[in-house]
């Protein structure tokens, strides 16, 4: 699978380039502008005419239930980073939770169907090896947009590496079994944040820098004012839940980046920032948990 990715990276990465504009005066975190916006655009332009319309399907087809259900199953999954991360940040307090959480879902909630960790008031957190880097004081570099996996730095896109190596679904056999479970995550992700992204395109006068922006001060809380990184897991088909997860990056940046259960990043993203860890969606597909 990991391959799999990369390949798709580079491809899709040589396609950005080459229609990479100039930026006259970029953001002082964001040097690379004119390539990163050309990235955007390409995400954008696959998500709009492919990942939406079969995120909606997926909607229209599988019950509510259902999709919560596969939803904490990827929730469960992204316990384990959580759990992994939390240990090499020596958030000792937070990697128990995780395990406690991890444990919980997995036995009694038929291996993380049901959630049953959070009504018994263990917190969800939300960590990947990019926030555990930033805490042990590697900068963050450029902002930087990825073909498919979509906002990201320098640092995060080198704890992509470990994040993968973390992930339990990458080392399921045949391979066949983990790309089938990789696009059930995708989807599902998608799915959940459909109502987030119409919320971006209908309130941003410029989607890319909002995205930006929104996806640094996400980053920033987790690494420095984030603790444990808690996040909670917001329902974008209720009426006000995209709402308020634009809302709070408005005020305080702690829910800049709309967090699915995954993530792909909240999944997030999942995770997300995934994240999962995911993401806001038109910058990029949401890959990450």
């Amino acid at each position: 699978m990991t391959s799999f990715r990369t390949s798709a990276v580079l491809a899709a990465g040589a396609m950005a380039l080459a229609g990479c504009a100039t930026v006259t005066n970029p953001n002082p975190a964001d040097p690379i502008e004119g390539f990163n916006r050309s990235v955007y655009t390409f995400n954008d332009t696959l998500d709009k005419t492919v990942m939406t319309p079969v995120a909606k399907g997926y909607r229209f087809v599988v019950p509510e239930p259902a999709r919560d259900m596969v939803t904490n199953f990827f929730s469960n999954v992204g316990d384990v980073y959580n759990f992994a991360n939390n240990l090499l940040q020596l958030q000792v307090t937070a990697a128990a939770q995780d395990l406690m959480r991890l444990t919980i879902n997995t036995v009694f909630g038929i291996g993380g169907l049901v959630d049953f960790a959070t009504p018994a008031g263990l917190p969800k957190h939300s960590q990947d090896f990019g926030v555990t880097l930033g805490k042990w004081g590697l900068p963050d570099g450029p902002y930087l947009v990825l073909p498919l996996f979509g906002p990201s730095t320098v640092r995060d896109t080198v704890g992509m590496a470990g994040n993968m190596f973390i992930d339990p679904t990458s080392y399921i056999k045949p391979d066949w079994v983990s790309y089938s479970i990789f696009g059930v995550r995708l989807v599902n992700t998608r799915a959940n944040l459909l109502d987030a992204s119409n919320l971006l395109e209908a309130a941003a006068l410029d989607p890319y820098s909002f995205t930006r922006d929104a996806y640094l001060a996400r980053r920033k809380y987790l690494i420095n004012g984030g603790a444990s990184g808690n996040a909670a897991l917001p329902n974008y088909e209720d009426d006000g839940g995209a709402a308020g997860a634009a809302g709070g990056a408005a005020t305080d940046g702690t829910s800049a980046q709309p967090m699915p259960a995954s993530g792909v990043q909240a999944e997030p993203d999942v995770p997300q920032g995934s994240p999962v860890p995911g993401k806001i969606v038109p910058g990029g597909l949401p890959f990450r948990r």
